[in-house]
């Protein structure tokens, strides 16, 4: 099969792994910097440029877009999408796991468990979110951030309505979230490929730091999922549209609550921490479903 891997970074450990086991299996691989892409947009005719060359078609396309090119990278995917390509994110998917608040209507509506959570932009009735969201201690966030940033931990009232100001001078839209404190400064980062978890680990903060996310010094370590931990990670993935992600979640007293669904999660910790072969899932993953979605097109055809 031709493999066209949309990343800006050829260097990165996820990319290399996906490239190199794609290789080893026998497929041909490219990878694609989908920032310096361009499109002609024509009847019939959807023309990806790059480097100078018309991109032919790719039998299967992996996107690993990154969150400050969502907009982007997702026109590129969209336009591999009309070539005929198989995608492992489509790129309605991907935009939709990037909304947090988007995130959370589907995973909510899908009956997956979500930290109590409340949206909001001008509001003077600072007092009524703080309530809905459960009352102080409390997580603040922007509605679209990554790796932990733009993300608060307000221990007071008073605290909470100073960021809440904050965010509303600056026009920005937030999330406000209850805060789990059984859980604080550690969560669950579950890969899902295909329906099943193919790889866990428990990420820790190193101090007092509430976010346990790696890109923000945090540790991970093997973990051993609850079945209802597992059922809940496939459930979110499937609702989102996402057969190959990372689910994040916390343990609380009533169960797991998912985090994000995040639509191009790094193999680098999970891969070395469990020895666990989660590219090859992948690719395996792809071999599996571009074939058979390219026989339906034949016999269509």
């Amino acid at each position: 099969m031709k493999i066209a891997i949309l990343s800006k970074g050829a260097a990165n450990y996820t990319t290399k792994r996906l490239k190199e086991v794609a290789l080893e299996r026998g497929h041909e691989v490219r990878i694609i910097n989908y920032a310096k892409c361009y499109v002609a947009i024509e009847k019939d005719k959807p023309v990806i440029r790059y480097k100078g060359e018309s991109l032919e078609h790719f039998d299967a396309v992996i996107p690993r877009i990154a969150q400050s090119y969502t907009k982007y990278g997702t026109a590129m995917v969209r336009q591999f999408e009309s070539q005929g390509s198989f995608t492992t994110a489509s790129s309605i998917a991907i935009t939709r796991s990037r909304d947090k608040l988007r995130a959370y209507q589907i995973l909510a509506k899908a009956g997956v468990g979500i930290p109590k959570t409340v949206f909001a932009r001008e509001t003077a009735n600072f007092e009524d979110v703080i309530e809905l969201a459960g009352g102080t201690p409390l997580i603040i966030k922007v509605a679209r951030g990554t790796h932990g940033n733009g993300v608060v931990l307000a221990e007071t009232p008073k605290a909470a309505k100073a960021v809440m100001q904050a965010f509303y001078v600056e026009g920005v839209n937030f999330l406000v979230q209850e805060f789990v404190k059984e859980s604080a400064g550690e969560d669950i980062r579950a890969l899902v490929v295909g329906n099943r978890v193919v790889a866990s680990v428990k990420r820790q903060s190193l101090d007092d730091d509430f976010r346990s996310n790696t890109h923000q010094g945090g540790v991970g370590k093997a973990v051993k999922l609850t079945d209802e931990e597992t059922k809940t990670a496939i459930r979110a993935a499937r609702a989102m549209g996402l057969p190959i992600c990372g689910v994040d979640m916390m343990r609380s007293a009533s169960g797991p609550l998912v985090l994000e669904v995040n639509s191009s999660a790094s193999l680098l910790t999970p891969e070395r921490i469990t020895k666990r072969d989660v590219a090859t899932k992948i690719i395996e993953y792809i071999e599996m479903n571009a074939k058979r979605r390219n026989k339906k097109d034949k016999v269509g055809a």
